[in-house]
């Protein structure tokens, strides 16, 4: 049976999103635009704020006066969605009238939010040409690193765990190790 016209559901543009944010709409709510839709976010842990932090930290450091580290900023991934990644790495871009719409990675570390990690944002990432793609793993204690995005996918994903480092592909000079992130 075929959807009436009342039943089709027309998808949130990121314009218009980013209309209703500077309108105050959402004001003191946790969310993000994936496909058209709002969805709210997680709940944000002890574990999560941790490997956010020293993330950030060491990234920065790393990467000082190459790249852009944006700690828990919108990154306009496609028309329709506006995820708000736990870090994207950017070039050395000035943001300052635009939203950020190239990454050399993005980051998000996960513990409820795996499922959707490893789903639509995974795709979602891919089909706009993020090039590599770290899922901070809480629960099975390791970083999934994704590369090579095809599509809606990437063709190789390898996991890494403590005791083990993970080197960028935009920068193979930085390592990050498993066990900085996950204590």
């Amino acid at each position: 049976m075929a959807a009436s016209p009342a039943e089709v559901i027309r998808p949130l543009r990121r314009v218009e999103y980013d209309q209703l944010v500077a309108l105050g709409v959402f004001q003191d709510e946790r969310i993000e635009l994936l496909d058209g839709t709002i969805y709210q976010m997680s709940p944000i842990g002890v574990p999560h704020n941790f490997a956010v932090q020293e993330l950030t930290e060491l990234l920065i450091l790393a990467l000082h006066g190459r790249a852009k580290v944006r700690p828990q900023m919108s990154f306009a991934a496609s028309e329709l969605s506006e995820p708000e990644p736990d870090l994207t790495i950017t070039p050395l871009v000035s943001w300052e009238s635009e939203q950020a719409n190239r990454a050399l990675l993005v980051i998000e570390v996960a513990e409820s939010s795996l499922a959707i990690d490893r789903g639509r944002k995974r795709r979602l990432y891919a089909s706009c040409g993020v090039p590599e793609y770290w899922i901070v793993n809480l629960p099975e204690r390791c970083i999934e690193v994704y590369t090579a995005p095809d599509g809606n996918a990437y063709g190789h994903v390898e996991k890494y765990e403590p005791g083990q480092a993970v080197r960028l592909g935009a920068f193979p000079d930085v390592e990050i190790r498993v066990s900085d992130v996950l204590k």
